[in-house]
């Protein structure tokens, strides 16, 4: 028993050891996941899902603080289903942007991160697709803006150089330069990713 519960203690504190990185260090982490996205102000609009991928290097300045940078290929926009004349439309909103998040993260207890930052991201695709009945139709979104500014707001975990993110990137610019629509990106983001420490 007490052999059993020493090899336990040992267990923990190696991914302990393992779930943070030393003060000083950099390290990079290449991360995929998926997005539950929405645009603000759309009538009756529902999350679409989406796919993020891409990777970050963070800097571990303190015990207890770090930062990162990164850039990801973000897959965004909304979907909504409705009919008329009893035909049945499914409508998507496709945004796919390249997302740039720089993030302070604050280690509550090791491994375990509260992070917020800024988001500076750009727009590389913007269609609008209908679909009924096999038969679709895609255009492009008039008036759209190709920059978009967010914050990111979110907390993950890290052991044995896995870590799980989830994050709340909250839109502040509009992406259609339109008069009265204020329509804006909202995106629940969770992403798993393995952190490669490396020196200067």
């Amino acid at each position: 028993m007490k052999k059993l519960l020493v090899l336990a203690v040992m267990m923990l504190s190696a991914m302990t050891a393992s779930a943070q990185q030393e003060v000083g260090t950099w390290s990079v982490t290449p991360k995929v996941g998926i997005n539950l996205a929405k645009v603000t102000d759309a009538n009756d609009a529902s999350m679409q899902v989406g796919l993020v991928a891409g990777a970050d290097v963070n800097y571990q300045i303190a015990e207890k603080f770090a930062v990162s940078a990164g850039v990801f290929y973000s897959m965004q926009g909304a979907k909504q289903k409705y009919r008329e004349g009893g035909i049945s439309f499914d409508e998507k909103v496709k945004l796919d942007y390249i997302n740039i998040p720089i993030l302070a993260q604050f280690y509550v207890v090791p491994g375990l991160a509260l992070k917020a930052g800024i988001q500076p991201a750009f727009n590389v695709k913007h269609k609008h697709k209908i679909e009924s009945g096999g038969n679709s139709a895609e255009t492009n979104i008039d008036h759209f803006k190709s920059f978009d500014f967010s914050i990111p707001l979110g907390v993950s975990y890290e052991f044995s150089n896995f870590v799980i993110d989830a994050r709340y990137n909250l839109g502040l610019t509009k992406i259609v330069d339109v008069d009265g629509s204020s329509s804006k990106n909202s995106v629940i983001q969770f992403t798993v990713g393995y952190i490669i420490p490396f020196n200067n």
